[in-house]
């Protein structure tokens, strides 16, 4: 009998990884895991742990500054994910097996006052950078108008990406318009692969808060109906552009955010395709479930739950909420794991025996 994770995979879904710890990486490969994820939270946490003073200390003799030592460090456990997953990347002729590296938040810090086509020049040539040399690395674009603005471009240069922060079907739909065009630009589209993270959680949040007249039926299922409203939409975009490679998306923002919800409420309702990632603690926690997962993500509520978030959820309002909030929550981690790295240079340089 398959483990519940098992039975996720067998179900169609792609399970990747929320997070590029190197033994999370590897214990999750184990349990069915084809990819993974990165982000400054990732990188600041694992800092914190402490396993990574040596290369960090490396970093310091160098004589390089705090920005490029979280460049140097991200880069490294990115690396190292990708060397797990390549064989599945070769395997599936790169239609899986991928690990996302994130461009600088900080190009979306709301005190920043760079105008949006400079911010999308930065992320071309962040985004060229970093994914120059890599076979089974996805560079992540965040669907701001500085991010989309950067999307052509970067299809067309062979880039493979991974558009994040999507919470609407009209930031779904400028993106993959942006990266079709860059992709008609390649002499070859045997090679094009994208995907599109739809944030999930974080809507039912936003209901909780800004809608609370939704009924007990409705109320927890907006972020699951949207994502899966989406889904079909992009499945029916990319049905006869007769790529090799699927366009997919990643259903983000898995873990559960009320304790009253059993930990693989997103991961059921999404089975059966494209991808999940997954932080660690819900993998955990599905594996220990004892549950089987068969496909769902063509399933939505009844007709009249539908109606009933159609019509109470202005989904234009929760677009601006949410991706002002999340611009705030993209920039302050960076801002965070560079004063961590700050921290870390003063107490790894500091002399034997300094209190």
């Amino acid at each position: 009998m398959p483990s519940p994770l098992q039975s996720l995979v067998a179900s169609g879904t792609k399970l990747w990884l929320d997070s590029v710890d190197p033994d999370e990486v590897v214990r999750n490969r184990a349990l069915g895991a084809s990819g993974a994820t990165s982000n400054p939270i990732i990188i600041s946490d694992l800092i914190k742990t402490g396993r990574f003073n040596e290369p960090m200390s490396k970093f310091f003799r160098e004589g390089l500054n705090d920005t490029d030592v979280a460049w140097r460090l991200t880069d490294m456990l990115v690396k190292q994910a990708q060397e797990v997953f390549l064989p599945v990347w070769e395997e599936t002729k790169g239609n899986n097996g991928y690990v996302s590296f994130e461009l600088d938040p900080l190009l979306e810090d709301l005190a920043n006052p760079m105008p949006v086509a400079e911010r999308s020049k930065q992320y071309i040539e962040l985004g060229k950078k970093w994914s120059a040399g890599h076979r089974n690395r996805m560079i992540k674009v965040p669907a701001t108008p500085g991010g989309l603005g950067a999307l052509e471009e970067l299809c067309a240069a062979g880039v493979t990406l991974n558009v994040t922060l999507i919470f609407s079907e009209k930031q779904w739909e400028s993106a993959r318009e942006a990266v079709w065009r860059g992709a008609q630009r390649r002499a070859s589209r045997d090679k094009q692969k994208s995907v599109y993270s739809i944030f999930v959680s974080r809507l039912d949040v936003y209901t909780e808060h800004h809608v609370p007249t939704l009924s007990a039926a409705a109320q927890g299922m907006v972020g699951i109906v949207n994502a899966k409203r989406i889904w079909a939409l992009n499945q029916k975009f990319w049905a006869d552009k007769k790529l090799p490679l699927q366009q997919e998306m990643i259903f983000a923002s898995t873990g559960t955010k009320k304790p009253e919800d059993p930990p693989w409420k997103y991961v059921d309702a999404f089975a059966g395709s494209d991808i999940e990632t997954n932080p660690p603690a819900t993998n955990h926690a599905v594996e220990q479930s004892g549950r089987t997962f068969t496909r769902q993500v063509d399933k939505l509520p009844p007709a009249d739950v539908l109606k009933e978030i159609d019509a109470k959820v202005d989904m234009t309002k929760l677009e601006q909420v949410l991706m002002e909030e999340g611009l705030k929550k993209f920039a302050d981690p960076q801002k965070a794991l560079l004063a961590l790295i700050a921290k870390k240079r003063q107490e790894l340089q500091a002399p034997v025996g300094a209190k």
